[in-house]
């Protein structure tokens, strides 16, 4: 089988100037991510992003510390800081595509069709592509909220003879269902993207009630659940494997950090983060939007990764 390991993401400054709105052709929502209507926790239109009983969504903040935590928190690093992978300006972060039964689909040639959904998908005549312009993942993220249905590129390309990616990935957002193990999808640990993305209109609304996805550079060969893929040849206990959950200590004092990173930190407390792929170190990630304030998430650098630790997730899967 195949093994892949999906590029390591350049570091960026945080702009200072945000970009305006610019709706998606043939997209049904507002740019930027940002979702039309938000309906409670987990919801967006009428559509929950995954069931409640899935992990993604259920808070991790009252299980155990896993016993090989110190160990794999220092090879991950302790002093290196926190990173939002997101900001005002639109090609920073990953974009969100609000697509619809009446947008076109599209047939895609993969690089790895084993393991990849064959589609077709309903990319939009100009879509939000992650990086565009620039090396990089290139991931397409299509969701249409009526019917609760999630397609998701990686290294999408559009040639003469029509579009290509590495790997692509449907998901139906009411079912708890896994890929196969040993697939990927449009993330290197075969998980969906679109969850785990902090979201401005969760934050606008107090709270991220779902983990968040996080990235570092030195992963193991060997994914824990709920991941279902691997990309790496190393093989010491001391690596992260793909799908490790993180939490902030709930001992870290956040009360003097701005409002949009307070939520986000609960979020860590309550929820944690998922390793996703592989990439700069603790890289959270998120979509763009021009009302994020790029000043406070530059605070989140003084969150260091001593003030993780790794969680327990035995027995912890979806549908419990």
């Amino acid at each position: 089988m195949t093994r892949r390991s999906h590029r390591a993401r350049h570091r960026r400054l945080l702009p200072i100037l945000a970009l305006a709105v610019v709706l998606v052709g043939g997209s049904v929502g507002t740019a930027l991510g940002r979702s039309p209507i938000v309906r409670g926790r987990g919801l967006t239109g009428t559509c929950r992003v995954l069931p409640s009983s899935n992990v993604w969504n259920r808070r991790v903040d009252g299980l155990p510390v896993r016993a090989d935590s110190a160990t794999l928190m220092n090879r991950m690093g302790l002093t290196r800081s926190l990173h939002p992978d997101f900001g005002t300006f639109a090609g920073y972060g990953i974009p969100v595509n609000r697509v619809s039964a009446l947008t076109p689909r599209s047939s895609v040639s993969f690089t790895w069709p084993s393991e990849s959904d064959p589609g077709p998908y309903p990319i939009p005549a100009n879509p939000r592509i992650e990086g565009a312009g620039a090396p990089g993942d290139r991931h397409i993220l299509m969701v249409d909220m009526a019917a609760c249905r999630l397609w998701e590129l990686f290294a999408a390309q559009n040639a003469a003879s029509g579009w290509t990616a590495g790997s692509g990935a449907i998901f139906d957002l009411r079912s708890n269902a896994l890929r196969p193990d040993g697939w990927t999808s449009a993330d290197a640990a075969g998980l969906p993207i679109y969850p785990g993305l902090v979201r401005y209109e969760e934050v606008a609304a107090g709270v991220i009630a779902h983990a968040i996805r996080f990235t570092v550079p030195e992963t193991r060969a060997a994914h824990i659940y709920p991941a279902r893929h691997h990309a790496s040849s190393l093989t010491g206990a001391s690596y992260p494997p793909m799908g490790l959950r993180l939490r902030l200590r709930a001992n870290v004092d956040i009360s003097a950090f701005g409002p949009q990173s307070r939520v986000i930190l609960t979020a860590l407390k309550r929820y944690g983060m998922i390793l996703a792929d592989n990439g700069s170190a603790y890289y959270i990630s998120g979509a763009p939007d021009p009302s994020w304030d790029d000043d406070e998430l530059h605070d989140l650098h003084q969150i260091k990764g001593s003030m993780f630790e790794v969680v327990d997730t035995t027995g912890f899967v979806n549908g419990s």
